[in-house]
């Protein structure tokens, strides 16, 4: 017996072969229209008085299209070769659309699209500017100076003008308004790509150091065999504006373009270093850090406890209950297990960003950072925490209100200088960390970290300024050596002699040098200490 059709089966099989047919036919219309390489297909947006474009390219076409503001011939006499900025003066003052090019930032955006599996740019916001835009007398511009059209050449796909293509001829310059330095970044990886290697430069575009070659990329990111090639086939969102839209005069194209640049930066909120050290799943030392930050003791967020740690700002004030700062954490980490996994950290000044270690060495140091503040932890004036006593007491000076004890323990500087010294002691001298932190107890309990703005302090002049009674940022670095000193991880003569030299000298004012006993010496009369 033969079986009926369904007719519900009939019908959902013509409907099926309908959007087949449909969707065949737009797949010949994109082609004929987006076929091109100077066609694009883009959705539109509209916020304000501007129209804009959005669509996405292959990073070698942005390399190859699109080019610095300062590129444009409207600059062509106002350029500077060398760093490829624009020179300022008062004819280009109220022309330019972009802050200035830094290119010692080339060589970590390409290094970071290299390097990084995850790698992701935001959209690049460029301007369409055809010839004609610095034409005063070309026939788009009407008898009243108003343009006639808009420079971009929009084709609708759509009756709502949702969905066209967007024309992008060789005679239309296209310029990154915003993502410059993502474009700088693109442009150096086509170079790697092009020629195997990428020089590095400062700010001002001058060759520092020997180039970066991909076979050093490849060997230390362990990257296979043309993973490279393959990046300049990703792609890119890319936003574009005209320069001029229809009935603007150039002045006002001028001032609404310099406007949305503006704009633009003023809504987009920098993350603090306190922040990016939250995110930072790459850098060891950000792990090791934010993992201790919320699981030691002395840190870790308890009921009925003023929190410890300043997640945001790189800095405390003297009133803050805070202990220290995520920031600081993270540059102790840095400081202090450097000399443990050196290769966390590239080594040959080129510039390479770290690559994320690997999970056991993670737990590894996770487990080292969180020994060495078990061990702070013990010392006489952390111990005064867990007896009631607030940071502010035990961080301000005697001649701020509400007096304190002055002790640098409770300074973000302070505690980078110490854990800068003890790395180098443990990890560097093997010292045995048991008797450094016998050593460093009894140096506590004696005072030797408190009351810092006493010329009888160590700290005096190198960690404290005497003259503006404040910290003394700068000193860190030689702090570091000297409680490297007084832990006895410094032997040779001649390092020694540095160091009293530059303690002196940190310690001399208008001349005059003030011995540990407060007294105006001589700077070659001031000695150092015993070591502990």
């Amino acid at each position: 017996m033969t079986r009926k059709s369904d007719p519900n089966d009939d019908l959902g099989a013509s409907i099926e072969q309908h959007d087949r047919r449909d969707r065949q036919h737009l797949a010949l219309l994109l082609d004929r229209y987006v076929g091109q390489r100077d066609r694009l297909l883009v959705q539109t947006t509209q916020m304000g008085n501007t129209e804009a474009f959005i669509g996405s390219v292959p990073l070698e076409w942005l390399d190859s299209r699109v080019r610095f503001a300062s590129q444009l011939p409207l600059f062509r006499q106002k350029f500077d070769s060398q760093s490829e900025n624009v020179i300022r003066d008062k004819d280009t003052i109220d022309e330019i659309v972009q802050r200035p090019l830094d290119w010692s930032r080339q060589l970590p955006l390409t290094l970071y699209l290299a390097a990084r599996a995850a790698h992701k740019f935001p959209a690049v916001l460029v301007v369409l500017s055809p010839s004609w835009v610095d034409d005063p007398d070309a026939p788009q511009w009407d008898k009243r100076g108003r343009a006639r059209e808009s420079a971009a050449q929009f084709l609708p796909l759509d009756k709502d003008r949702n969905l066209g293509v967007l024309d992008l001829d060789a005679d239309t310059a296209i310029f990154a308004l915003d993502g410059q330095h993502r474009l700088m970044g693109i442009q150096g990886l086509m170079t790697l790509l092009k020629t195997g290697r990428l020089q590095r430069y400062n700010k001002n575009k001058k060759a520092i150091g020997s180039p970066v070659t991909t076979d050093e990329i490849a060997a230390q990111y362990h990257l296979k065999s043309g993973a490279l090639q393959r990046l300049a086939a990703e792609r890119i969102a890319i936003e574009f504006i005209p320069a001029v839209e229809k009935g603007e005069t150039r002045e006002e194209a001028r001032r609404r373009v310099r406007s949305i640049f503006v704009h633009v930066n003023l809504m987009a909120v920098k993350l603090s270093k306190g922040q990016l050290a939250i995110l930072n799943e790459d850098d060891g030392f950000s792990i090791v850090a934010r993992q201790i930050a919320v699981s030691h003791p002395l840190f870790k967020e308890v009921k009925n406890r003023n929190p410890r740690v300043n997640w945001d700002s790189a800095t405390v004030a003297s009133k803050s209950t805070v202990l220290t700062t995520l920031q600081a954490l993270q540059d102790m980490a840095q400081r202090y297990l450097t000399p443990r996994f050196p290769h966390w950290y590239p080594s040959d000044k080129k510039g390479l960003i770290p690559l994320r270690p690997e999970d056991e060495e993670l737990e590894l140091g996770i487990r080292e950072f969180s020994n060495l503040f078990d061990l702070l932890g013990q010392l006489g004036s952390y111990q005064k925490l867990e007896n009631g006593i607030e940071t502010p007491e035990l961080r301000r000076f005697s001649h701020e209100k509400s007096k304190g004890q002055g002790n640098l323990l409770f300074r973000p500087v302070g505690q980078v200088a110490l854990a800068q010294a003890l790395g180098i002691v443990i990890f560097e001298k093997r010292h045995n960390p048991l008797e450094i932190f016998e050593k460093l107890e009894r140096f506590d309990r004696e005072g030797g970290f408190s009351n810092i703005e006493f010329p009888k302090s160590l700290w005096y002049g190198i960690l404290y300024n005497p003259n503006k009674r404040r910290i003394l940022v700068s000193g860190r670095d030689l702090a570091s050596r000297l409680m490297v000193y007084l832990l006895g991880g410094l032997e040779n003569n001649v390092d020694i002699g540095n160091l009293r030299q530059d303690v002196a000298k940190a310690r001399t004012f208008e001349e005059k040098a003030i011995s540990f006993e407060g007294k105006l010496v001589k700077p070659k009369e001031v000695g150092l200490p015993d070591p502990l």
